[in-house]
């Protein structure tokens, strides 16, 4: 009788597994099949070393002040889209593909601690002939941006944070379904190949207050992203790595120019975040948009690259970077 029943059980759970991979499976893509779709005349593969080449575009006046935006999590440098298009007339406009996401892939030592990837901002700057410019990202790139702050602050004339990571938590995060997963284990094994694309939707969906950014396009752009060589395989490790690490202590009265931009029905990270870092730079403005969520620069793309351009129009420093 019990061998019937562990029998049948078995069964179930293969039968199970079988319409899970018909429902979800989703085949890795080279990355010479996702340059056909999101390369462009502006994109650059430029080689850092030590075997990390990233997917950049360099755009705006050469001789203008520079701005580097970093992408978020399982996004990449089109995210920055509607900014660059509103700013590049007037700056200079350098955004990239973060190591496990986008066309840059994996990094070839799996290494994706915060010092990694604030190195490899330090690479690009040195790359692009920088000495100074202004920072900025979104989310995870938020938390680099900060992070970049800490290490080199005079590096930096200006530092922009959109939703940042890196505050202790002041509220519990409504987590995208897409996060869930990821950040669980052995789950997050089987996404390395199940990866339906309703989830990205859903994810999407749930991260933002404006859904006219949920577009069929916008949608297979971050689920063909994530399916690029290796990318799955490298958030796993990533959302590994950030589990463990350590909260900072604040830094004191920080002299970096800082604006700070948020959604106010941000669901991943509280708007009352920018109260721990406005604290830490006291030289800075924050601006909170109603009725948006994680990503104000593509729910309100107009009205937040206008709010940039105020503020780095008004910086001391017009030379030059």
């Amino acid at each position: 009788m019990i061998g019937k029943i562990l029998k049948w059980i078995t069964a179930l759970i293969l039968i199970a597994l079988i319409g899970l991979f018909i429902w979800g499976y989703a085949p890795e893509m080279s990355v010479e099949e996702l340059k056909a779709d999101y390369a462009n005349s502006e994109s650059e593969f430029v080689n850092l070393g030590d075997g990390l080449t990233v997917h950049l575009r360099d755009e705006g006046p050469k001789d203008a002040p520079a701005i580097i935006l970093l992408h978020g999590s399982n996004a990449s440098l089109h995210t920055w889209d509607g900014w660059t298009t509103r700013l590049k007339d007037t700056y200079r406009i350098i955004r990239f593909d973060q190591a496990g996401h986008g066309l840059t892939g994996p990094d070839p030592k799996d290494c994706y601690t915060m010092d990694c990837y604030v190195d490899t901002v330090d690479k690009v700057a040195k790359n692009r002939g920088l000495t100074r410019f202004i920072l900025g990202g979104n989310s995870m790139g938020g938390g680099i941006s900060y992070a970049y702050a800490r290490a080199h602050p005079n590096k930096l004339t200006g530092l922009i944070l959109v939703d940042a990571s890196g505050a202790p938590q002041t509220k519990k995060a409504d987590l995208p379904i897409g996060f869930k997963i990821a950040r669980t284990p052995g789950i997050n094994r089987l996404v390395q190949i199940i990866t339906p694309r309703s989830i990205i939707e859903t994810s999407l969906t749930q991260s933002v207050s404006n859904k006219a950014v949920v577009t069929p396009a916008n949608v297979d752009l971050y689920w063909k992203m994530l399916r690029r060589e290796g990318n799955r395989r490298a958030t796993g490790l990533r959302f590994a790595e950030y589990a463990k690490r350590e909260p900072y202590t604040p830094l004191t009265a920080s002299p970096i120019p800082t604006l700070i931009l948020w959604g106010e029905e941000d669901k991943l990270i509280a708007a009352s975040d920018t109260r721990w870092f406005a604290a830490q730079f006291p030289n800075s403005k924050t601006k909170i948009y109603k009725a948006i969520g994680h990503l104000p620069m593509e729910e309100t793309p107009d009205e937040s690259a206008s709010d940039v351009k105020i503020w780095a129009e008004g910086l001391s420093s017009r030379a030059p970077l």
